[in-house]
């Protein structure tokens, strides 16, 4: 069951504000991922076993050595799954 009231809401309306940021999609994609996990940690949200999936696939594409910067297909693999976890949040 999707986790209802104002928090829920509230937390769902943030992620998708940092997920159409201007700005870099990977920093972007960065920023809606702790605002998630911070709205998990407070209870906002319920996490689900799809949305650890996708944030795990997520996660994947950001991964960077040190000094490297991401861009082009983990831009757009941060994209994609993005738009996936912002429908999931709907059952969160």
């Amino acid at each position: 069951m999707a986790s209802i009231g104002p928090a829920a809401a509230a937390a769902r309306d943030a992620f998708r504000e940092r997920m159409e940021a201007k700005g870099h999609a990977v920093e972007n994609a960065r920023e809606a991922v702790a605002g998630l996990e911070a709205a998990f940690d407070r209870g906002s949200l319920v996490r689900t076993p799809l949305l650890d999936q996708m944030l795990g696939d997520l996660m994947v594409a950001l991964e960077q050595d040190e000094g490297q910067k991401l861009g082009g297909k983990s831009a757009e693999a941060a994209r994609f799954i993005l738009r996936a976890i912002a429908r999931e949040l709907e059952n969160a």
